[in-house]
């Protein structure tokens, strides 16, 4: 387990630092034997996963909140002013209240020594992996404002595609929403109201009507207990996705999901390659940045499969070679990357494939919109007529045995 730890060195320094142990008591007895004086010791994280009531879930630092702020220390540091003096005057204008409650606490572990870098570090995932990293990187060179602004042109890029894929998929949400709230209506309400009258027509009705009926009956006599099932079960699914085995099992069962699978496999892998290419252009080592833009990649499965690179490439062996044994990269992404690296390119390599794969992406979500909207047009469509038949398939053959009379 990590721990944060704030301790005072015997030459009069505060430190913040991330240490590992099994417990708070060993990590404070450790630090004191090599004597250092512990001010502070937190789980790596604690405080900032702010839990919401019943599920778990974390508010997170808006990714336009924390672009603004990026923009505004870049400029504020190409001004000239102190890193300190930059953070305090940045702190006057945050609104939002998760932001402004972590960059004050960010604010009190520079001012008490710490470095920009491991302050972020602290915060667990809160922020993007590679962000720490990125900073670490400008604080060792001396170019943080450079660092800063290249990782904006990151988290443009990565919004951006988000945004795509969010605002390409809301016509098809919304029309399945309202599809299945107009068949709950007729189902539930609608449906039932024929029982009377069918009673009174005193004939054996159709098998299709008798079903249908049956599933009306059940769905409004047991609407609330339906409804409650289906809060608990969201629950508890939201709960065990949190969990890390959790979490890996649904991302696995998202990339088998026929057409969306491969679209979420290649949005995993365009993380991964932009991530690993903003990395190595800020002068991170290849291995240093393969474990932060391992950790940046949004499906667990993906990043459980490609982790095995990092030990490969520790040992010697070639990025390219050890990407293609992993199974997950395309044989032209494989190619591309082994140019960069012959070539002594590899970060802009790395960008390329990365915009290949947002190219993939929003082709085959593209591609999925224009068969998903005719079909889901023609199920709801094929059902609402399906349920109407049922409710006056009776009526005709109450009339049709009134004309034979």
């Amino acid at each position: 387990m990590q721990f944060v730890c704030r301790y005072g060195t015997p030459d009069g320094r505060v430190l913040t630092k991330t240490q590992e142990g099994s417990d708070a008591q060993a990590v404070s007895r450790d630090l004191e034997r090599q004597g250092f004086h512990i001010f502070e010791i937190k789980p790596k994280g604690f405080g900032f996963k702010l839990k919401l009531p019943f599920t778990g879930g974390r508010k997170r630092i808006p990714g336009d909140e924390f672009l603004v702020f990026n923009q505004e220390m870049a400029a504020l540091l190409r001004a000239g002013l102190p890193l300190l003096q930059a953070l305090e005057l940045m702190l006057e204008r945050i609104e939002d209240p998760v932001m402004r409650d972590v960059m004050t606490q960010i604010r009190d572990q520079v001012k008490s020594g710490a470095e920009l870098s491991d302050a972020f570090a602290s915060f667990g995932d809160v922020f993007p992996p590679l962000y720490a990293s990125s900073l670490k990187a400008g604080e060792r060179s001396g170019e943080l404002e450079q660092v800063i602004r290249r990782f904006m042109r990151y988290l443009r890029l990565v919004i951006s595609a988000r945004k795509r894929v969010v605002s390409a998929l809301i016509y098809p949400a919304v029309l399945v929403a309202l599809s299945l709230c107009m068949l709950g209506v007729l189902a539930i309400y609608v449906v039932p109201s024929f029982s009377r009258f069918y009673a009174d027509l005193d004939a054996e009705l159709p098998a299709i009507t008798q079903i249908t009926l049956a599933v009306s009956f059940w769905l409004r006599d047991n609407l609330l207990f339906l409804v409650i099932g289906i809060v608990v079960a969201a629950i508890a699914l939201r709960n065990w996705s949190q969990t890390p085995k959790g979490r890996l099992a649904l991302d696995r069962l998202r990339l088998k999901v026929p057409i969306l699978g491969e679209i979420f496999h290649f949005f995993g892998l365009a993380e991964f390659t932009r991530s690993l290419g903003t990395l190595l252009a800020g002068g991170i080592p290849l291995v240093s940045a393969l474990e932060t833009a391992v950790q940046a990649i949004g499906n667990r499965h993906i990043a459980f499969r490609l982790s095995p690179v990092i030990d490969e490439v520790r040992q010697g062996q070639s990025f390219h070679d050890a990407l293609d044994r992993t199974g997950v990269f395309p044989h032209l992404s494989i190619n591309m990357v082994k140019v960069g690296e012959a070539t002594g390119s590899l970060d802009e390599m790395l960008n390329s494939v990365s915009e290949y794969f947002d190219e993939s992406v929003e082709t085959r979500v593209q591609r999925l919109l224009t068969l998903v909207e005719p079909a889901l047009l023609i199920i709801m469509g094929a059902l609402v007529a399906l349920l109407l038949v049922s409710i006056y398939l009776p009526m005709f053959g109450a009339l049709s045995q009134v004309g034979n009379g």
